[in-house]
Order: structure tokens, then C-alpha cells, then sequence
């Protein structure tokens, strides 16, 4: 069916301001930043947008305002953010989890080796009690005495 251009005009008009809201970010519940919502928002049928439809024009400016929208760092549909959001945040937190793993193993490797070394110590220590318990040329002190004679200062 043939529209007249009154009609087309004002199509344009509702069209190009539900582009307008759903840039701002006003966006209805369950839709989306795109095409079928922008239909739906201004009342047009959504083929119209597509091929040598009369309002592939329209189309072609709505996506380019996306892209820019986007490459400026701005997303407006807020789901589409909140995503960009959540996924910066797992990457910053799979990061955080992959420093705490080294960091976990690099303390496992640091227990084993102090363990290493106190047992080794500990051995060293008893074969040198062995060694002086087998020779007479070491004098053992004679226990304190346990009487306090006079004052100590």
C-alpha cells in the first residue's frame, strides 16, 4: 500500500524521534539499541528499514549514530553497558585470580625449601651433639647455684 508523503513525512518525524530516545538511552523494557526496537518505538514495520525499502536511509543514519555513540565510549542501551562492564570486570578479576595462583605457588615453593633447610639443620645439629657427646675434651659448666647471696645491687 502506497503512503502519501504527508504520511511518509510524518513517519520520518516519529521515526527519527524514537531514534532520538532510544539514543538517550530510553529504551523500552525488553528492547534493545537496534532496528527492531526502533520500529516498534515509532509504529513503522520493520522491512521498511531494509534494501530500497523507504526508510533504508533512516537505517543507515540510526547505525551509524550507534557506531559513533560506541566508538566514543558511549553505549546507549544500559544492558549493553552493564555487559561491557561485567566483562572488564571478569578480565580484571581472572587476572587478579592468575596473580594469586603464582603468588600461592610461589609460597608453597618458599615452605617446601624453609622445611628443606630446618631439616637439614636439625640433622647438622644432631650429628655435632653426637660428635661432642663422644669426646672428653669438652668441659661441662657447672650447674648455677640456686642461693642468692647478698644483695645484687
Amino acid at each position: 500500500m502506497r503512503i502519501s508523503a504527508a504520511q511518509r513525512t510524518e513517519n520520518e518525524n516519529r521515526i527519527r524521534a524514537a531514534m532520538d530516545r532510544l539514543l538517550r538511552g530510553e529504551i523500552p523494557p525488553g528492547g534493545k539499541c537496534d532496528i527492531k526496537t526502533l520500529a516498534s518505538e515509532a509504529a513503522v514495520d520493520r522491512t521498511a528499514f531494509y534494501g530500497t525499502r523507504p526508510y533504508a536511509h533512516l537505517r543507515a543514519e540510526f547505525e551509524r549514530r550507534v557506531q559513533a555513540f560506541q566508538d566514543a565510549g558511549e553505549i546507549p542501551d544500559p544492558r549493553e553497558a552493564q555487559i561491557a562492564r561485567l566483562k572488564a570486570e571478569v578480565t580484571k578479576l581472572r587476572e587478579r585470580l592468575a596473580q594469586s595462583e603464582q603468588t600461592v605457588d610461589e609460597l608453597t615453593d618458599f615452605r617446601g625449601q624453609s622445611l628443606a633447610r630446618l631439616a637439614a639443620q636439625h640433622e647438622e645439629i644432631a650429628r655435632l651433639r653426637e660428635i661432642a657427646a663422644g669426646t672428653t675434651r669438652v668441659s661441662h659448666l657447672p650447674a648455677p647455684r640456686s642461693t642468692v647471696i647478698g644483695s645484687c645491687s
